[in-house]
């Protein structure tokens, strides 16, 4: 039996580590965009239904399993079920070497480029990865449910770094050869994969970014998950193994990196007059006439911080909060964060216009979220409630907040593009030793593990 491989050191900065990638075993792109799908916090009921007909072998039943008969939790242990199957029946296959994976995305003109490796976890107080929004415990104890029955990660989470140097020269280099794999999902983003395995390339990047840190830019309830599973895994005796990781994607800020959109808020059973009257106190209020295609533009015109309140009939933009109210809110706040955190749109609208003006806390069953204008409209009108539509926080001030040791409230930036679900995936089995060579999901024990591949950042 392998010795197991010792823990990633989170004090010398990010550690990468190339891994066997477990993917569908058709290369066929048409196959692939009905295998695939969106991030899991992207689909909705009618979403799953729609994927799983595409497709018995659909990836959202292992992201989103149903539920089980008994009731309304999701049967973690049936995805895990699947997956076995999947994987006996060759629907996946894991890739035989090691690697980093170059992943481009292009969404018309712009292209996302990085590396997906698996990332060292760090602990939350070491300034390695770096969290930029607070999380839910219904979520994190959903997605550790889902890694605990299945001992698998199967979406990347996206970290965000300086980027630039030698390593984009690797990158750009591999990107002019033809991918390994290659596809367009339903929303026109096409996906290019190159596997990246020369010992060399993989020295450049490691001496690039040495020292650095990075910014969970999505991801951050499965990054809270995979801590506590590592965390559970230590106390019951394991020690160090493949729960030391988790799947990440690796973004430069800047030209090859994500765009970040607002997160939309819905409160569920107010009147918009009733909304209306409450942020009179502190906003100026003005009707406009509007439709949900125009807001962004809207928003985007405006200055200094906005709003746009909605039921899906009226529209109202809420600007030049009360200079009162935010001096109230600021000391209120009494120094916990920075001037630069309290004047973000998505802090004023929780602190200001949520919590202290219409009095509703903030979790998931009083302030739903819309990932985009569309859907947040809809919400409101199916609840019975009202919109608050947002505007995008700017990447340079995600940053700063995070590398100040703040975060912002839960859900408050949607990075994208996303990686497609399914194109890679990791299962901590193929990281592991076996006392019985061939089995499934094992490692031949004459081959390195990955982590004896590991590519140490810093």
């Amino acid at each position: 039996m392998r010795r197991a491989s010792p823990p990633p050191n989170p004090s010398s900065g990010l550690v990468l580590s190339p891994f066997r990638a477990v993917r569908y075993t058709t290369r066929d792109p048409f196959v692939l965009a009905g295998l695939t799908s969106p991030a899991y916090d992207l689909i909705d009921r009618e979403g799953r239904e729609a994927l799983e007909r595409t497709d018995p072998h659909n990836v959202v039943r292992l992201i989103l399993p149903r539920p089980d008969r008994a009731g309304d939790d999701a049967d973690y242990g049936r995805a895990a079920s699947v997956l076995g199957q999947w994987r006996a029946e060759g629907v996946l296959t894991v890739d035989r070497d090691p690697a980093l994976y170059v992943y481009e995305m292009a969404d018309g003109s712009a292209r996302t480029r990085g590396l997906v490796g698996t990332v060292g976890l760090s602990e939350p107080d070491a300034p390695v990865i770096l969290p930029h929004e607070d999380v839910m415990p219904g979520p994190v104890a959903d997605r550790l449910a889902l890694v605990e029955a299945t001992q698998a990660n199967f979406e990347p989470i996206v970290l965000v770094h300086d980027g630039g140097g030698p390593s984009s020269d690797v990158v750009y280099s591999v990107v002019d050869a033809a991918p390994d794999l290659s596809m367009t999902g339903s929303d026109g983003v096409r996906h290019r994969i190159w596997a990246l395995r020369d010992p060399d390339d993989l020295a450049i990047v490691a001496a690039d970014l040495r020292g650095q840190s990075a910014v969970i830019a999505d991801g951050h309830h499965r990054y809270a998950s995979y801590l506590r599973n590592r965390d559970r895994r230590r106390a019951a005796g394991d020690g160090a193994g493949p729960w030391d990781r988790a799947l990440a994607y690796l973004v430069p800020a800047g030209a090859h990196g994500p765009r970040v959109e607002a997160i939309h808020r819905v409160l569920p059973g107010i009147d918009l007059g009733t909304a209306l009257q409450a942020a009179r106190s502190a906003f100026l209020v003005r009707p406009v006439r509007l439709h949900a295609g125009a807001v962004e533009g809207l928003l985007d015109a405006q200055s200094r911080t906005a709003f746009v309140l909605t039921d899906g009939e009226s529209w109202h933009l809420l600007s030049d909060p009360d200079p009162d109210a935010l001096t109230a809110i600021t000391r209120a706040d009494d120094g916990r964060h920075s001037t630069q955190w309290l004047g973000l749109d998505v802090t004023i609208a929780h602190q200001l216009l949520i919590a202290a003006l219409i009095g509703r806390a903030d979790d998931d069953e009083r302030v739903l979220l819309g990932h985009d204008v569309t859907t947040a409209v809809a919400s409101a009108r199916r609840t019975a409630g009202v919109a608050v539509l947002l505007r995008a926080t700017s990447a340079e001030s995600v940053l700063a907040v995070a590398r100040n040791g703040e975060r912002m409230p839960r859900k408050s930036t949607l990075f994208v593009p996303k990686p497609r679900t399914g194109l890679l995936m990791r299962c901590y089995a193929d990281e592991r030793w076996d006392d019985v060579a061939g089995s499934p999901g094992s490692v031949d024990a004459a081959r390195p593990s990955v982590a004896d591949t590991a590519v140490e950042l810093g």
